[in-house]
Formats: C-alpha cells, sequence, structure tokens
C-alpha cells in the first residue's frame, strides 16, 4: 500500500519559541524513524507534501481547506490512502469541510494530530500517527459513506460527525451523535455505521464567505442581535437552546431572524448542545424561529453545520436550494428522517 501525507501544520510539529510553540520540526525526518522497525509499511511507501506555509489550525480558513483538497486530487493517482496532518484547534471544520468535497475521491482520507508536540516525551504524536497509518493499511477506513475521517486518542470517527471536545485530554475528540468507527485494540473494534448520502459531483473550490455565528444567552435582546446582522452578512449560523428554542417572550427577538431570512439571507439555527437533534417547532419558543423561516440543522455538529454552509455558498447555492440542502446528506453529515 501506498500512503501520501499532506501536512498543513498544527501542535504536532511544533517546537518552543520565545514567542510560544510555532511550525518546525523534521516531519520527514521522524516519520522516517517511526517507520524504521514496521515490516508493514516501509518510508519508501509513504510520501509527504508540507504546505507552505505551515500554520496553527486557529487560522485556518476555507482556503486553506481548498489547498489541502487540490494537494490531496493532485497525489491522488500516487497513493491508495492519505492522511492528513493537521492542528486540534479546528481539525473538525477541515475533515467536514473535505467530506462535502471528496465525495467522488474514491480513496479513504484520515485527519490526525496531536495534544503535544512531536518532541516531547509525553507526546500522543506517534500513537496518532500510527493510528491513523492503521487505519489507512486496514482496508475498512474510507468505505462509500465515511470517506474522510478522523483519528485521535484510540478512536477512529466519521469526520463530518466529529467535536473537539477537550482541549488537553488525549481523547480529544467525540462524535456526540453517532458514536465511533472503530477503537484501537488488539484486534481493533469495528462498529457498524451507516451513513447514506447523496454525493456532490465536481464541486467548485471553497471560497471565503461572511458567515455569522451567534450564541443565543439568556437576557440577550432583540437590539442587540440586530446590531450583530448589521451589515447582513451572507448566511447566520444561530446557536439557540435544546432542539432550537429562543427567547421567545423577547420583544421583537424572532422579528429580527424573520426580517434577516426575509432579505434573502438563509438563517440556519444549530444548538449548543453537543448531543441534539434541532427541531424548530418542537416547543412555542423554537416555532417562532420555523415561523420566521429559520432551517435546523438536524443533528450536525456546529463544525459540520458551517462547513456545509460555506460549501453551498461556494457552490453558489441560495434561496430555496440553500433550504433543500441544508437537510439533505451530502456526505453522510446529517441523519435523514426515513420516510
Amino acid at each position: 500500500m501506498r500512503i501520501h501525507i499532506t501536512y498543513t501544520g498544527g501542535t504536532i510539529g511544533m517546537i518552543e519559541s520565545e514567542h510560544g510553540l510555532v511550525p518546525g520540526a523534521d516531519m520527514a525526518g521522524w516519520l522516517r524513524q517511526l517507520l524504521s522497525g514496521s515490516d508493514e509499511l516501509t518510508a519508501d511507501q509513504v510520501s509527504l507534501t508540507q504546505l507552505d506555509p505551515l500554520i496553527d489550525s486557529s487560522n485556518a480558513t476555507p482556503d486553506n481547506w481548498q489547498t489541502m483538497i487540490d494537494d490531496l486530487l493532485a497525489h491522488h493517482d500516487d497513493a491508495d490512502a492519505f492522511v492528513v496532518l493537521h492542528g486540534t484547534d479546528t481539525m473538525s471544520y477541515s475533515s467536514a469541510a473535505l467530506s462535502y468535497a471528496l465525495t467522488d475521491f474514491g480513496k479513504p482520507v484520515i485527519f490526525t494530530g496531536s495534544q503535544h508536540p512531536l518532541g516531547r516525551i509525553e507526546s500522543d504524536a506517534a500513537a496518532n500517527m500510527t493510528g491513523a497509518l492503521n487505519a489507512a493499511l486496514s482496508g475498512r477506513a474510507g468505505s462509500a459513506h465515511e470517506r474522510v475521517s478522523l483519528f485521535f486518542g484510540h478512536h477512529l470517527f466519521a469526520g463530518n460527525r466529529v467535536t473537539k471536545a477537550s482541549s488537553w485530554a488525549f481523547e480529544g475528540f467525540r462524535a456526540p451523535s453517532t458514536g465511533t468507527l472503530a477503537c484501537t485494540g488488539t484486534p481493533w473494534e469495528w462498529e457498524p455505521f451507516n451513513n447514506p448520502c447523496e454525493g456532490w459531483h465536481h464541486p467548485a473550490p471553497y471560497t471565503r464567505h461572511d458567515v455569522a455565528v451567534i450564541d443565543v444567552a439568556p437576557g440577550m435582546s432583540a437590539a442587540r442581535l440586530a446590531a450583530m446582522l448589521d451589515p447582513l452578512p451572507e448566511a447566520v449560523l444561530l446557536r439557540a437552546y435544546g432542539v432550537g428554542n429562543i427567547p421567545s417572550d423577547e420583544p421583537g427577538f424572532a422579528d429580527v431572524i424573520a426580517c434577516t431570512a426575509e432579505q434573502g439571507v438563509p438563517v440556519v439555527v444549530a444548538s449548543q448542545c453537543q448531543q441534539a437533534n434541532v427541531m424548530l417547532g418542537r416547543y412555542e419558543t423554537g416555532d417562532a424561529l420555523a415561523r420566521a423561516g429559520a432551517i435546523g440543522t438536524g443533528d450536525m455538529t456546529l463544525e459540520a453545520a458551517y462547513a456545509k454552509i460555506v460549501f453551498l455558498l461556494s457552490q453558489g447555492v441560495k434561496g430555496a436550494d440553500f433550504t433543500d440542502w441544508m437537510g439533505r446528506s451530502i456526505a453522510g453529515e446529517i441523519t435523514v428522517p426515513q420516510a
């Protein structure tokens, strides 16, 4: 098997500087050493692209998502599986974004990184790197419905179902609505996973878009919400309570949402709960949003919902088609109710 690694930056390859951790480790040399004793995979079977510039993933934008995609597409015919080394802060945004763009890629793409730099004794870098490589070697990662996955802390997740749960724990990610694809062990334990999707053929490149992400909080006024939406963004991702509830007794709050939607700006409603299924209209406080023309995210993670909004805007999708696609499964990111 041939494996190509796209190294984007992140904690895994950082070193100490007088201003804190910065990219700078010898990733190629570390990989050669890591594989030196393997009888399953040799350094000759692994290729590496180091993106320029390497970034802390807190600086990632949709432009970086597209750079990763371009590198994967450029090496499509050179490898059987792909690993993306990425910082943990926005890894789940990137893995979701790539899942939408690579439904026709046909080969597994596995994200990983680490909580500690590779040069530290206590680092989880080697465990996560070898876990991602083992997932690739298994031949079971990257089936039709979970082409892009994420390995971290002994677990493999669907890339668009995962969220960062801890800034310090070695098991730093979780998939609150779906659970894992696999857990390491002797042997690995693989879980049944049904994640139907429609795919997206020949997607246009990612471009940057003005998407406002707003948290509802107790006591928040309609005037404050309106101020946050002036000037109008291209889309709104509103993080409401529970299954998609807002303070419906707050004068004018729902009217701000309705006015925004009436001006052609999609208002997408997610939940502040990590494990949730947004159902607008389940409660009277959420019905106000439904009547205002808002769009629920179902059981999508915040990261998957945000990346999907940017993906659809990058494809030029608007109006009723935008609403329709937010409720459909492009890459298994949402559970669609069965008729």
